[in-house]
């Protein structure tokens, strides 16, 4: 089994925060990016490599069995022959989401469905019922369980379902359109008890999800808009002309780049952003961000051009 160094595929220290993981993946996203590279396999291939990295590097417990294995694996100093996999591999019984599916044969051998426990749902609120009566009848209190739920951004655009697993319950939730971050969903007609520290069964309550978004390789949600990087080459920038930019909901466009365009100037494209939550026919904006990448590895003639027009602008 071939062994993989994810902190090299996605090109950051051992020490890397999550903030630092994540920026260096969207860099590397965006250049790999099968929807920016269609019909090219080995990008597709580069881009599943660099996904399975963030999903082992982003999940805690993932990102802690991988350090002790990587560890063993430097100490070891061996070949994959030789290296006793027996301990890291996973007992679970394995199934895999349709991305996880184009991962590794060592991601499938290590981790499997292995993952983060989901956390289970936190009682919020006790609410006695108020009365105007006098001498109000007792009335039982109502419980509100709150279920973190991470979600895509495209799941938001689209809508999706999903299968919950409660104590030992498993639920079908339905996600809809425009959901978003801190977006609180109650699941109707579903109540849910979970146990208490001595082992009972404490009360039945209503089950709300909450919403949190996973990173994406392209956008970054702000509210209902999306906000994405623009890169342009030098050329594009300075002489105008025509950029791709990707979007949810028709693959990707052309942008018109007007002459001399610096970089941090902000395309503003309106209605390509995410569905409002109460009135998903309404939608926000897809706001870009223009970045210039610069020519490298010049040959003579190019470097005697930028002299040529160095001189012209008297620098």
């Amino acid at each position: 089994m071939e062994y993989k160094d994810y902190y090299h595929i996605i090109g950051v220290s051992r020490e890397a925060t999550s903030d630092d993981i994540e920026k260096a993946y969207r860099t590397l996203a965006r250049k790999y990016h099968p929807d920016i590279n269609p019909n090219d396999q080995e990008i597709l291939q580069r881009f599943q490599e660099i996904s399975e990295a963030l999903t082992v590097l982003l999940e805690t417990q993932k990102r802690a069995k991988y350090d002790l294995l990587q560890t063993a694996w430097q100490a070891h100093q061996g070949s994959p022959a030789t290296f006793d996999w027996t301990p890291w591999l996973t007992t679970q019984e394995v199934s895999f989401t349709a991305e996880q599916a184009e991962f590794s044969p060592f991601f499938k051998a290590i981790f499997g469905t292995e993952s983060t426990p989901r956390p289970e749902p936190v009682a919020i609120e006790k609410l006695a019922a108020a009365s105007a009566s006098p001498e109000p009848p007792q009335k039982s209190k109502k419980y509100e369980y709150v279920q973190p739920i991470e979600i895509t951004i495209d799941e938001s655009f689209k809508g999706a379902s999903k299968v919950l697993k409660i104590g030992d319950q498993s639920l079908m939730v339905k996600i809809p359109r425009g959901a978003k971050n801190g977006t609180r969903i109650r699941v109707v007609g579903k109540q849910v008890a979970l146990p208490t520290a001595d082992g009972t069964m404490g009360p039945e309550g209503d089950l709300f999800l909450e919403i949190k978004f996973a990173p994406h390789p392209l956008f970054e949600a702000v509210g209902d808009d999306l906000q994405a990087e623009l890169p342009l080459n030098l050329y594009t920038a300075m002489l105008g002309g025509e950029a791709t930019v990707p979007n949810l909901s028709k693959g990707v466009i052309k942008l018109k780049i007007p002459a001399e365009t610096q970089p941090g100037r902000v395309f503003r494209l309106k209605g390509l952003g995410l569905p409002q939550l109460q009135n998903p026919d309404e939608r926000g904006d897809l706001i870009v961000k223009v970045t210039v990448t610069l020519p490298q590895n010049l040959t003579p003639e190019e470097i005697a051009l930028f002299e040529e027009l160095a001189d012209l602008r008297g620098l």
